[in-house]
């Protein structure tokens, strides 16, 4: 065992996927982690993402960690860059952002009757999100359809801010490939 509490949080969690251990490194690092992102994006969005990509690929990884080589924290800093590198590459390769009306093709398109209209564009919106994972679904019915920011879907369904963007973002690529399909 070492004398560094972090260095022993993180073989607990290599060793016996210990949550206490877990919490005990997500206290710590959290607040710090969330201000390297700040720093680096300028977002408090992509921060608190990058805090949660960092300390799941902590959970993740904690075997890969050797106290050897560094110190604890110069490795989960050295995580923590790798994983902002990572979101700036993907967010160079998809700069055009998937939006709602690409959701909806049939919502333009007019008829005689508006009611059978609504209830057409109806059938098909939930068709297509009967395609979704539960998690992707719940998401975007909360921020789609009944019309909540995606801060208060993450407050409701109590998970970070950034696997609610994570979730609307893998729901929203699925249903484009599906629509995309159907043409």
């Amino acid at each position: 065992m070492s004398t560094d509490p972090l260095a022993n949080d993180l073989a607990e969690i290599a060793n016996r996927r210990c949550k206490q251990a877990f919490r005990r490194v997500f206290t710590y690092f959290a607040p710090r982690l969330k201000a390297f992102g700040f720093k680096q994006f300028g977002n408090e969005q992509q921060a608190l993402e990058l805090v949660q990509e960092t300390l799941l690929t902590l959970w993740n990884k904690a075997h890969l960690y050797d106290p050897d080589k560094a110190a604890v924290t110069t490795w989960v800093y050295r995580v923590a860059r790798n994983q902002s590198f990572d979101m700036m590459r993907r967010k160079a390769a998809r700069p055009d952002t998937l939006a709602g009306d690409h959701l909806w093709p049939l919502e333009n398109q007019s008829g005689d009757d508006p009611e059978l209209d609504q209830q057409v564009l109806g059938d098909q919106a939930l068709a297509c999100l009967a395609i979704l994972p539960p998690a992707q679904r719940q998401v975007i019915e909360k921020i789609y359809v009944q019309d909540k920011t995606q801060q208060e879907t993450a407050d409701e369904l109590g998970v970070p801010l950034g696997t609610v963007k994570s979730r609307v973002r893998l729901a929203l690529e699925r249903l484009k490939e599906h629509l995309g399909s159907e043409d």
